[in-house]
């Protein structure tokens, strides 16, 4: 969540969280926060901003285009990626910590990208809400730790299609209506999907697939409340 904040305001959480070290990366509308201590180092992609147009485009071009590694991805989510890399990089350079990468929607397709261009640093991936990257020879060659979650009804990671040859990457972790996370039967899946849409009805929420990718309400907010 804090992936959304500007410099200021993050680096204010960032330094509560024990991290002195802090850079924010802006490159025509894509963004990302690196900060690290002495053992580990954080990149957290920004997702879509809906008024940004960059962040649109980059959703709306779901053609596949050769990746830097191995199968193809999405051509918009390649572009974004590839507009940080030099920056990505230099940060990098000489470091000898432990990399967690992470981000919610356009920001974890990012995240997913970046953590496939660094195998060889053995990172830890964290995604949430994301929307599928690449296609089945990406997903087989991206040997990265991926926790991939998605809350009740999402409707982000429905997306790209996978008739249009797009796979998920990772351990799927879905988070149910209750804030549980559960691996469900598919019976089990569609009857927490359809209290999900109940209860959304009944709160005049016509589009609960919306309200589920929302990174506070939907994501960390019962994330936290687990962990608590």
């Amino acid at each position: 969540a804090l992936a959304y904040q500007d410099y200021e305001t993050a680096n204010v959480e960032i330094k509560n969280l024990g991290f002195n070290n802090h850079k924010f990366i802006d490159v025509d509308g894509a963004q990302c926060h690196i900060f690290y201590d002495d053992e580990d180092l954080i990149i957290a992609f920004r997702g879509t901003e809906p008024k940004q147009w960059s962040d649109v485009k980059a959703d709306l071009l779901a053609l596949k285009r050769k990746s830097n590694t191995e199968g193809k991805v999405h051509l918009g989510f390649l572009r974004e990626i590839n507009k940080l890399w030099k920056r990505i990089e230099e940060e990098l350079e000489d470091k000898k910590h432990q990399i967690w990468i992470c981000g919610h929607s356009l920001g974890g397709a990012m995240a997913t990208l970046c953590a496939s261009r660094l195998v060889d640093l053995v990172p830890i991936l964290y995604t949430y809400g994301s929307p599928r990257v690449g296609g089945p020879l990406f997903v087989k060659q991206c040997d990265v730790e991926h926790h991939r979650y998605r809350n009740n009804n999402d409707i982000v990671p429905t997306v790209p299609l996978w008739l249009m040859g797009f796979r998920h990457h990772g351990e799927l972790h879905y988070i149910n209506y209750y804030g549980n996370i559960r691996q469900l039967t598919v019976w089990q899946k569609f009857k927490d999907s359809m209290r999900g849409r109940w209860k959304a009805l009944k709160k005049f929420q016509l589009f609960d697939g919306v309200y589920d990718h929302d990174i506070v309400g939907g994501y960390s907010d019962k994330l936290l409340k687990l962990i608590k």
